[in-house]
C-alpha cells in the first residue's frame, strides 16, 4: 500500500505530462514547432507529439481566407475624389515565413492592401477606374502577391466592390453620357444618309442609261399614289419633255410672227 501511494503522484504527472504533449492538427492546419525558442520543422495535419515545456507549436491555418479591405480616399489621376473598397482573398503556402517572417500576417496583408489599393487606383484616371475594372484587379493582386511572397502568403484574388462618387460628379457623368449617346445618334443619321444618297446615285445611274425604265418608274409611282386616299396626285413630269415642248411652242410662234410680216409686206 505504501510503494502504491507513493507511485500514485508519480503516475498522475505522468499523464498530465502526456496530455500535455499531445496536440491534433485537422487537415488544413499546419503546426510550425520551435524547440527552446528555435524553428525545428513543420508537422501536422494529425497527431502531434511535443515535450512538455521544451517545444511550443503555433498553428497556421493553410484555408483561403477572406478579407474586405475598408473603403479608401483615392485621389484619380484627373484630381478626382472617390471612396473605394475591395475584397482580397489569400492563404498561407509556407507556414515557416508566415510566423517567422511577420509579426501577424492576417494584419499585415490588410495593410498592405489598402496601401497598394491606393497606390494602384492613383495611377488611373476616373473612367479607367469605372471602365476597366478587371485590369486594375489584376494589377493590384500582382502586386499584392509579389510583396507578400516573402512571407509565405499567396495572393489568389482581388475584387473591387465599390467607387463611391459625389452627387456632382454621378451628375457630370449622366451629362457626358447623354451626350456621347447624341453624338453616337448624330453619326449614325449620317451614316444613314450617305449610304442612301450613294444608293439614290446609283438608281438614277442606272434609270438613265435605259429611259424605258424611267417610264416603268413613273407608272409604278402613279400605282402607289392611286392606291391612296388623297385628293391632290402630283404627277412627275420629266424636264427634258416640258423643255422640248416649250421649244416647239417658242418656234412655232416664231414661225407664226414671220408669216404675218411677210402678209402684210405683200399686200402694202
Amino acid at each position: 500500500m505504501g510503494n502504491l501511494a507513493f507511485f500514485s503522484p508519480i503516475l498522475v504527472l505522468l499523464l498530465l505530462l502526456l496530455a500535455a504533449s499531445i496536440r491534433i492538427l485537422r487537415e488544413y492546419e499546419r503546426g510550425v514547432v520551435f524547440t527552446l525558442g528555435r524553428f525545428t520543422g513543420v508537422k501536422g495535419p494529425g497527431l502531434i507529439l511535443l515535450v512538455p515545456y521544451v517545444q511550443q507549436m503555433v498553428r497556421v491555418d493553410q484555408r483561403t481566407m477572406v478579407f474586405d479591405v475598408p473603403a479608401q480616399d483615392v485621389i484619380s489621376q484627373d484630381n478626382v475624389s472617390v471612396k473605394v473598397n475591395a475584397v482580397i482573398y489569400f492563404r498561407v503556402v509556407d507556414p515557416e515565413r508566415a510566423v517567422i517572417q511577420v509579426e501577424n500576417y492576417r494584419q499585415a496583408t490588410s495593410e498592405l492592401a489598402q496601401t497598394t489599393l491606393r497606390s494602384v487606383l492613383g495611377k488611373h484616371d476616373l473612367d479607367e477606374m469605372l471602365s476597366e475594372r478587371d485590369k486594375l484587379n489584376n494589377d493590384i493582386q500582382e502586386l499584392l502577391d509579389a510583396q507578400t511572397d516573402a512571407w509565405g502568403i499567396k495572393v489568389s484574388n482581388v475584387e473591387i466592390k465599390h467607387i463611391d462618387l459625389d452627387e456632382s460628379m454621378i451628375r457630370v457623368i449622366a451629362r457626358q453620357a447623354e451626350a456621347e449617346r447624341e453624338r453616337r445618334a448624330k453619326v449614325i443619321n449620317a451614316e444613314g444618309e450617305q449610304q442612301a444618297a450613294q444608293k439614290l446615285l446609283e438608281a438614277a445611274e442606272v434609270l438613265s442609261r435605259r429611259p424605258e425604265a424611267m417610264q416603268l418608274r413613273y407608272l409604278n409611282t402613279l400605282a402607289v399614289i392611286g392606291a391612296q386616299n388623297s385628293s391632290t396626285i402630283v404627277f412627275p413630269f420629266p424636264t427634258e419633255v416640258a423643255a422640248g415642248a416649250l421649244s416647239g411652242i417658242v418656234e412655232a410662234a416664231q414661225k407664226g410672227i414671220g408669216k404675218t410680216a411677210s402678209t402684210g409686206n405683200t399686200n402694202s
